[in-house]
């Protein structure tokens, strides 16, 4: 078979390929970036499905529209107002997961041949979507405290990019945080530029502590001229239940009418059933009190293994503290490549996943993920102490 020509550009994900090799019995996976299931409000989810077939079975159960089902781009626009954005219902419209949300910025911005800034490192999944799309990818260094604005600036002014694509709240994989200073000078310079910026927004409720800064969208109503050059990506898979699939993209008006066109394309629509569920759900008002339990039993994951890894492997990796999100974002030291690691990790029964894929270019071999979320402290502690084994 002859295949289009853009798929010479991207390959399988190292994450998925990774996978295959975890059936092995009794092992310890770091590898996932998934929300831990026991964690899930099942009593809710059930009371908020139940109440969405009883109050309109038929819609519901139906084809709906492709902006989304009413109540629950009303729901996101709720929950994006009590973040501190003004967003009405009509600014937005329902993906299918943020993943979606971030395909469809790539079917209807990039040309072959554009440019892209991505962070160094960034969401493996973003890679690949714009690689397909034949961006060519530029990439900004980030460190504890997010991208490095002036550098961005920099890179704004000399590739004159199609957008910039950040995740800037407990980044994947990075886990860093951007911070106040600098997304205010990020909006400052898209609006200075007019330079679309992506931000990506899945795990800015997962907060140890004190919250993080407002979101760049919370921001841009007191930075005159930046609202139209930015776009907003949320997600209800990480705060509720990926398995719905309930994402939504907040855009300037002539970028969500094209997202919409290229969604008719590929899915008519966001279901309608899982749509009405995450909308009664946010309207139990139960989502503060199980995301309270996500954030403490999280911390506390974060803390172990961040321990357990100072314990156990030393002088051997370092690595900054997460002050929210899923992953510890380390770096072996003594010239050490993660790849390597990773396979002799794999025969002592533990896995995690080499940090080399989630760059655009210019990979850090020594760079690798670990994820906390789905482990609990007793297997944190017996994983780290396997990894000090395979070194």
């Amino acid at each position: 078979m002859q295949f289009a020509d853009r798929l010479q550009n991207v390959e399988t994900s190292a994450i998925r390929e990774l996978f295959k090799l975890l059936g092995k019995p009794g092992i310890i996976s770091f590898a996932g970036g998934f929300p831990d299931p026991a964690l899930f409000d099942v009593e809710g989810v059930r009371m908020a499905t139940e109440a969405a077939l009883a109050d309109n079975p038929g819609a519901v159960l139906q084809y709906g529209a492709t902006e989304g089902f009413g109540p629950m781009r009303e729901a996101a626009a709720a929950f994006m107002r009590n973040k501190g954005a003004s967003v009405t219902p009509e600014q937005l419209i329902i993906t299918t997961g943020s993943q979606q949300a971030l395909d469809l910025i790539g079917k209807t911005m990039i040309t072959p041949g554009d440019k892209v800034i991505v962070e160094a490192p960034t969401f493996l999944a973003t890679i690949q979507c714009f690689k397909l799309y034949g961006a060519e990818l530029i990439t900004a260094p980030i460190d504890a405290d997010g991208v490095q604005a002036d550098n961005l600036e920099q890179l704004i002014d000399q590739h004159k990019p199609k957008f910039v694509y950040l995740i800037p709240t407990f980044g994947n994989p990075s886990g860093a945080m951007l911070s106040l200073e600098r997304r205010k000078r990020i909006l400052e310079v898209a609006a200075r530029t007019k330079t679309l910026i992506v931000e990506d927004d899945p795990y800015g409720e997962l907060y140890f502590g004190a919250p993080p800064p407002p979101s760049m969208l919370a921001l841009s109503d007191g930075i005159p001229g930046s609202r139209d050059w930015l776009a907003h990506c949320g997600s209800m898979s990480k705060i509720l239940s990926p398995g719905l699939r309930v994402g939504f993209l907040i855009a300037p008006p002539e970028l969500l009418t094209k997202a919409t066109m290229c969604k008719q394309f590929s899915d008519a629509h966001t279901s309608n059933l899982t749509q009405a569920t995450a909308a009664k759900y946010l309207g139990l008002g139960r989502l503060e009190g199980a995301l309270a339990k996500v954030r403490a039993t999280y911390a506390e994951r974060a803390r172990v293994m961040g321990e357990c890894l100072k314990r156990e492997l030393g002088d051997a990796i370092e690595f900054n503290a997460p002050h929210g999100g899923m992953f510890v974002w380390a770096r072996l030291t003594g010239g050490r490549n993660a790849n390597e690691f990773a396979q002799r990790a794999i025969e002592k029964l533990v896995a995690f996943v080499p940090g080399a894929p989630f760059y655009a270019r210019d990979p850090d071999v020594s760079t690798l993920r670990l994820s906390f979320a789905t482990a609990d402290l007793a297997k944190i502690e017996e994983g780290i102490g396997r990894l000090a084994k395979a070194l």
